[in-house]
């Protein structure tokens, strides 16, 4: 470890330099692409939102309020909106009686912070790595040899730095499940050994290309314990990389603003780009968010380029120099292809995934549904980046249950019909009561109603100055243009499957509060953001597809010691501290776990878990921690079972393959590669019972 010391990072906040290079293209050192006033102005969205969703929105908070300390019985409780933020905080004068054996799922003894270079998980708990970069799924692939990659290798191979994971039922075949993962950026610096920066090879970006996507790989469990592993040339295993076909579909499929000289249709685009989280269908389908994909253009020369964070000048990884279409001076709508909800069939080896345009164009970071009472899906998205907005889609269809063939048909129809909204949240603090420090207020919460504010419902826009299809191609204009919420980089977002509550990472916004920018507001309360919050909201669990809902923030991150941190209101010397919240998921117990990327609290990033429910909201324990220079993502919670996806390891300023600040997970002297992990109880009972 004495070796490792050197390569200690002095970038502000928790990542390291060379994560920001590769990963988001310097993004936090840039101008923040969102620079409107953003006032809320009723001239604007006359017509777009009625008095009566306001005021429906209002009367959510007002409801709950009322409630008092109403407890949710579940899905069919009376006034479910209101039920969900009404008797489930722990405000002063509500003292905790926990049982001593903690929040059930939660029953594990915390992992303490800690700098160690490997995969820590709690005492009595076992782990495997399942999957490697590099490893052949492909029949007719090749062992992986750092030294010969080859780019028909590699796109045989599972690809570099894993994010989203899913695991997916495959009937007729005992102990086996279908995994997909997204592969979200590459690290060339990692990867090759002598790599220049300056004049990458073709070799060298074609590999990268092959590295980037996702992968489908059937894995197999042990019999006796939790251990996963790979299955090897299983026909559903399958790569998609930055060359492969993907299909347009939605309202704006065919659109000028998507043709480009190789394709006049507007209707086919080569590649996925920066998938980062995601979301699993009701009818088993996966979703995967393009996220950072504006670092991979060279030359942005107009506004809306800018507004997407397109730099004016060469890339980072130089692609532009061995393919046309990442030089936007030379295809300026390329771009434009890029920034949407993927979906994939992983049970249909031969199908052709398709962007959504539906679900509206930015920097997605997940897509999670869930179903109305009357089978339409909603989905719930985040725009990853400092000071832009929260979203959601609802279908006008139906979801049709059974696996036919024309079920599974109509079901992947399902993403391309109907209204795309953005979220506009308001407190119900006085403002003099919100100064920046995370001070809670008189009420004793961060709380509020909020409206979803329609931008477009097939061809109609909602958005005045607007076509329908600039609305889905440049949606963070017609966020801005309709007033909608500043928010500290929403991430992750999922719906409770016990409660319909909606929960939020908001990981973090240096930004905020600094002259020229947006101040803390009680959605986000904190300025000079380094730790993020996690916000929850409440539809009416019969009608999701409202445009009314009442918000309060659940947790406020960083050390339990700082005044400006929350967790609810359970005792905060009783919780383990988290900074940097990004992946979410539940469990069969209604808790939240969160995995954290980039830790301003000087420990490795980690796995937690959170009561959200009980007389122990807000207990939050850490579950595992990653190794050096390590992002934890895509976390699976199964009964007996967790997945991470254990990200960028080693990715730590001045490291490269010759100098290697990890030497996770094979030991010295071997290459550091991204990984997927399984734990589970040694005892091989459920996790944390």
């Amino acid at each position: 470890m004495r070796n490792l010391l050197p390569f200690i990072s002095s970038h502000p906040g928790g990542r390291s330099a060379l994560t920001c290079r590769f990963r988001c293209g310097d993004a936090c050192f840039k101008e923040t692409p969102n620079t409107s006033d953003n006032e809320y102005a009723g001239d604007i969205i006359a017509g777009a939102v009625s008095r009566r969703s306001m005021m429906r929105a209002a009367a959510v908070v007002t409801v709950a309020s009322a409630a008092g300390a109403a407890a949710l019985t579940g899905p069919s409780a009376p006034q479910a909106e209101a039920a969900v933020l009404a008797g489930h905080g722990n405000k002063p004068g509500h003292p905790h009686k926990p049982a001593p054996s903690g929040a059930r799922g939660l029953r594990f003894s915390p992992v303490a912070p800690n700098k160690d270079d490997k995969v820590t998980v709690p005492d009595g708990y076992a782990q495997n790595v399942v999957i490697r970069w590099g490893e052949p799924i492909l029949r007719g692939a090749p062992a992986f040899n750092p030294d010969q990659q080859t780019a028909k290798a590699q796109a045989g191979q599972f690809g570099y730095n894993n994010d989203f994971l899913s695991l997916l039922p495959l009937r007729g075949e005992r102990g086996r499940q279908v995994m997909v993962a997204n592969h979200e950026y590459t690290d060339e610096i990692l990867m090759f050994r002598g790599y220049d920066p300056a004049n990458p090879t073709r070799e060298q970006v074609e590999i990268a290309w092959a590295a980037h996507g996702l992968s489908v790989v059937v894995v197999q469990e042990e019999h006796r314990t939790g251990k996963l592993g790979p299955v090897n040339r299983h026909p559903l295993n399958r790569r998609l990389t930055a060359t492969s076909e993907f299909r347009v579909t939605g309202p704006a499929a065919g659109s000028p603003l998507l043709r480009t000289s190789a394709d006049r249709t507007g209707r086919k685009v080569l590649g996925t780009l920066n998938n980062c989280a995601g979301g699993t269908t009701p009818w088993g389908t996966t979703l995967h968010g393009e996220e950072n994909f504006n670092q991979y253009f060279a030359n942005g020369n107009t506004d809306m380029h800018k507004r997407y964070g397109i730099g004016t000048g060469a890339t980072e990884r130089k692609w532009e120099r061995f393919d046309r279409r990442f030089d936007l001076a030379k295809e300026p709508n390329e771009a434009n292809r890029f920034g949407w909800v993927v979906e994939l069939d992983p049970y249909d080896p031969d199908s052709t995934p398709r962007k959504r345009t539906a679900l509206g164009r930015f920097k997605h970071e997940a897509a999670q549904p869930r179903l109305t009472s009357d089978g339409r899906p909603v989905v719930y998205m985040g725009d990853d980046e400092k000071f832009d907005y929260l979203y959601k889609f609802v279908s006008s269809r139906r979801m049709k249950k059974g696996n036919s063939r024309a079920a599974r048909e109509h079901n992947l129809t399902l993403l391309d019909e109907g209204t795309l909204y953005v979220a506009k949240l308001t407190g119900d603090s006085p403002v003099t009561e919100i100064d920046g420090t995370g001070k809670l207020p008189n009420d004793g919460e961060f709380d509020g109603s909020g409206v979803w504010i329609p931008l477009a419902t097939g061809t109609t826009s909602h958005v005045p100055g607007m076509t329908a299809d600039e609305v889905y191609v440049y949606t963070r204009l017609a966020g801005d243009k309709v007033g909608a919420t500043k928010m500290d980089r929403p991430e992750d977002v999922e719906p409770s499957p016990r409660t319909g509550r909606v929960y939020v990472a908001l990981t973090n916004n240096s930004d905020r509060g600094k002259e020229g920018k947006a101040a803390a507001d009680e959605a986000n309360p904190r300025n000079a953001n380094k730790h993020g919050q996690i916000l929850e909201l409440a539809e009416n669990w019969d009608d999701p597809a409202g445009d009314g809902f009442a918000w309060r923030l659940f947790l406020v991150a960083g050390d339990p010691e700082d005044p400006s941190t929350y967790f609810s209101g359970f005792p905060k010397e009783r919780v383990s501290p988290i900074s940097c919240p990004d992946n979410v998921a539940f469990d069969a117990h209604g808790n939240l776990w969160i995995s954290t990327d980039g830790n301003a609290l000087g420990s490795h990033d980690g796995l937690f878990g959170v009561a959200t429910h009980g007389d122990r909201r807000g207990e939050l324990k850490q579950f595992l921690t990653v190794p050096t220079g390590a992002e934890t993502c895509g976390p699976v919670i199964q009964d007996r079972r967790v997945l991470v996806a254990v990200q960028h390891p080693g990715e730590i300023d001045g490291a490269s393959v010759e100098k290697p600040a990890s030497v996770w997970p094979d030991g010295p002297g071997r290459i550091v590669r991204p990984s997927v992990v399984a734990v589970w109880r040694k005892d091989g009972r459920d996790i944390g019972v």
